[in-house]
């Protein structure tokens, strides 16, 4: 059954417009360490924790100033805290004595510092410097499968797939759209199928597996 990829990214582009990274930030290094945050947890919670914690230790120098346990404490209503705390105060460490100090700007560089994968590097490549880019977090994960974007069983093979399915000028477009319309419609659980502008598109609902991908 043919996949229309080019009628799935109109609809999804004509459906969220103004569909955009949900974690508050105002520069590179902020949005590094929120993304770090966001490992399962919600953006809402990490937008909760952020506001305490950037004003005063927003650059990779003044993190250094708090103790692994400091900074677990200001994170603790966040999942895995203690993981996140140590991987953060290991990327500042990075950044300061590789980077200068700097977020890099290429993928190689970003998922050498510590806790930060291909989905963060993507995040921050898209997002802060306007790279075109594919994060596949759990929603894109889910979503693509659903729709017949993707087939595969990791994250890193559904990148690679939509890396190639979608033009790289709409990648970093196309991973906003397919989280936004996870998060509103294409839920995990209980996916809103009567409703989804995408439904007479979807390999998932016209082969009437949706609810089992």
């Amino acid at each position: 059954m043919r996949v229309e990829t080019g009628r799935i990214l109109r609809i999804l582009a004509e459906t969220y417009p103004d569909a955009q990274c949900a974690l508050v930030h105002e520069t590179p290094f902020e949005l590094l360490v929120a993304t770090i945050l966001s490992a399962q947890c919600t953006d809402e919670r990490v937008n909760l924790i952020t506001p305490r914690l950037f004003p005063r230790y927003g650059t990779p120098e003044r993190m250094l100033s708090l103790t692994e346990d400091e900074l677990a404490d200001l994170i603790r209503d966040c999942g895995l805290f203690r993981a996140k705390a140590r991987n953060i105060l290991g990327t500042c460490q990075a950044l300061v004595a590789r980077h200068a100090g700097q977020v890099p700007r290429r993928m190689e560089d970003l998922v050498a510092l510590p806790g930060v994968g291909r989905k963060t590097a993507n995040v921050v490549l898209a997002n802060a410097f306007g790279v075109p880019a594919i994060a596949v977090d759990t929603h894109v994960f889910r979503v693509a499968r659903r729709l017949g974007l993707a087939t595969g069983d990791t994250p890193e093979k559904v990148e690679s797939e939509l890396r190639r399915r979608i033009p790289r000028r709409s990648w970093s477009g196309a991973h906003h759209w397919l989280i936004w319309h996870g998060r509103r419609i294409c839920h995990a659980r209980r996916p809103q199928c009567p409703v989804c502008p995408l439904r007479d598109c979807c390999l998932g609902y016209r082969t009437g597996t949706v609810g089992q991908t």
